[in-house]
């Protein structure tokens, strides 16, 4: 019965977009997958589907318990997200310079991936614990001191991605939990060009130091001009831009890109899946998937808006501002008007953490809309 009603009172469009859009994220890996396994063209297509069926039921379990009750589980959520990240840097795989991954029996877990649904629902609890109380300085150091630790664990490892992630995710609740405005803008805004300036300076001074591999510098400002390094850094973004342009209005049509199934389009399968889509069904198809994101982005921020709490609001927002930051940067990357960040596309591009991650964000903006008005479950 408990079932039956939790299906009645679910918000059905959020989650046909989302089935859309994963359907179509199948469809590519099975295209960009066909050069590197004919014999088997759907090989990652069947895994990635393992993964989603798998994600549905984590989905579906977290909708059970009533996101008011999170306050109660918050500092253990905080600390196994720390307890998680430590792990990684001890006993974590490496793969493509980054150890990132956890090995459990046949399987590769990232952490990062949760840790950035864990610190949405962390921090949403002390923001609504503190309604109306960041107004000062000091308030803004606490909050970023709670985001910061797990934060440079992820460094570490090191994924420069995922932590500007947390940026975002942190800016967005912040600005729901009604911050000080001014304060709020002014601090990430002077963080911004403190960053620039603080890369400017180290590539005209080298020997000033700067909390960066080689690698990731010249993967954040090789998009400025990515033929100064094309057999190298810019390799990447040139050939995503050849495949996307190459696409025209229709498309090639699917199994057919030439940068793909030539092997000439690296990483086609995972951060730059959206490369295949604008080679393989043109400008048709890139504005197909980017209506359904918009679409979805702004379910979920009505979602937020009739959240009975500011809880409920403040984990929306996170969600909506993890899920748009992760769409922005990875289409932008791919365009060559952004830089290359390892972010993955949601719900598109292959890898088991980040659809068990993306779905269990869907999951808490679900849970909030299931008890947007008081009901008994």
């Amino acid at each position: 019965m408990q079932f039956r009603r939790m299906l009645k009172e679910l918000d059905w469009g959020v989650l046909a977009n989302v089935f859309l859009i994963i359907i179509l994220g199948l469809v590519l890996i099975a295209s960009a997958t066909r050069a590197t396994s004919p014999d088997d063209v759907l090989g990652l297509a069947k895994t990635q589907l393992l993964w989603v069926f798998s994600g549905l039921l984590l989905m579906f379990g977290s909708l059970y318990i009533p996101y008011d009750d999170f306050p109660r589980y918050a500092k253990f959520l905080y600390l196994f997200n720390l307890v998680m990240l430590v792990t990684v840097l001890f006993a974590g795989r490496e793969a493509l310079g980054a150890q990132r991954w956890i090995k459990i029996g046949p399987f590769s877990l990232q952490p990062s991936e949760f840790a950035k649904d864990i610190i949405t629902i962390t921090l949403a609890n002390y923001l609504a614990a503190r309604q109306g109380q960041i107004d000062k300085l000091s308030d803004f150091i606490r909050v970023f001191v709670h985001i910061g630790v797990p934060m440079l664990l992820i460094l570490k490892q090191p994924d420069l991605g995922t932590s500007l992630v947390f940026v975002a995710i942190t800016f967005a609740q912040l600005y729901v939990a009604g911050a000080n405005r001014k304060l709020l803008f002014s601090l990430f805004g002077g963080g911004l060009v403190l960053a620039i300036g603080w890369i400017a300076l180290h590539l005209h001074f080298p020997q000033i130091w700067i909390p960066l591999k080689e690698y990731q510098l010249n993967r954040l400002i090789i998009f400025l001009d990515p033929w100064k390094d094309m057999q190298g850094a810019g390799y990447h973004v040139i050939q995503s831009q050849i495949a996307i342009g190459s696409g025209g209005f229709w498309g090639k049509g699917l199994f057919r890109g030439s940068q793909n199934q030539l092997n000439f389009l690296p990483e086609q399968h995972t951060d730059f899946i959206f490369s295949v889509l604008g080679e393989e069904l043109g400008f048709i198809g890139a504005s197909v998937l980017l209506v359904l994101y918009l679409t979805l982005f702004w379910q979920l921020i009505r979602i937020g808006q009739q959240a009975k709490d500011l809880l409920g609001s403040l984990l929306v927002a996170g969600v909506v501002a993890k899920l748009a930051f992760h769409t922005f940067i990875n289409i932008g990357m791919t365009c060559g008007i952004m830089p290359v960040t390892g972010i993955p596309l949601p719900f598109v591009s292959y890898g088991g953490s980040a659809m068990w991650s993306n779905l269990l964000s869907v999951g808490l903006a679900l849970n909030v809309y299931l008890r947007r008005k008081k009901l008994s479950f």
